[in-house]
């Protein structure tokens, strides 16, 4: 099954904040979803963990 990723410019689109908050939410929430290092400089979110996340708030 492939994987669908989302950058950290489509998360901050998703919940209306900026990229800078993704990173802190990143950084500092153990319950925010981890992001995945796809290459070097590409580093992504699976979508599925990160709806998982929205339905546990």
């Amino acid at each position: 099954m492939a994987h669908c990723y989302l950058s950290d410019t489509q998360l901050a689109e998703r919940f209306g904040v900026s990229r800078q908050t993704i990173w802190r939410w990143h950084r500092e929430r153990a319950e925010f979803p981890r992001a995945c290092n796809l290459s070097p400089g590409c580093t992504r979110w699976r979508i599925s963990e990160v709806e998982q996340w929205e339905q546990s708030r």
